[in-house]
């Protein structure tokens, strides 16, 4: 089974470098690039079809920009890539936001890495069952 395809929104060198590492490791998941501010997101997310992630990490802090105007991005696109956020930030109301935005999963940095791993572990498992995703 080929590696499940992630593309990820991180503006934290040190939290990017970790999460790739693990990633790639733990979870059967080839990280194709990454940015750390919106407008080099929304440029990635313009060629995304091309590119073909079956997988979009976003942060909601951003360099410059914010996360949010990435899920929103995504969901007008129609992007097929499933999208998870994984933030600092995550009150109910962000939760909230996010979901409406087309984020299938929030996860908090703080509180549940462990989650968002076995999420893209189960992902990753079971990636030849969604036809729809672009191979």
């Amino acid at each position: 089974m080929s590696a499940l395809r992630a593309f990820i929104v991180e503006d934290s060198p040190v939290i990017l470098e970790n999460l790739v590492n693990t990633l790639q490791e733990v979870a059967n998941i080839d990280v194709i690039g990454s940015v750390g501010d919106e407008a080099g997101a929304l440029d990635w997310l313009a060629h995304q079809p091309q590119v073909g992630a079956d997988l979009i990490i976003v942060d909601i802090f951003l360099s410059s920009g914010t996360g949010l105007a990435v899920l929103q991005a995504a969901k007008k696109l129609g992007v097929q890539a499933h999208r998870v956020v994984l933030t600092n930030y995550a009150t109910q109301d962000m939760r909230r936001r996010c979901l409406e935005l087309g984020a299938e999963q929030v996860f908090d940095k703080s509180r549940q890495l462990d989650e968002l791993i076995n999420y893209c572990t189960d992902l990753a498992a079971t990636q030849g069952l969604r036809p729809d995703l672009p191979r």
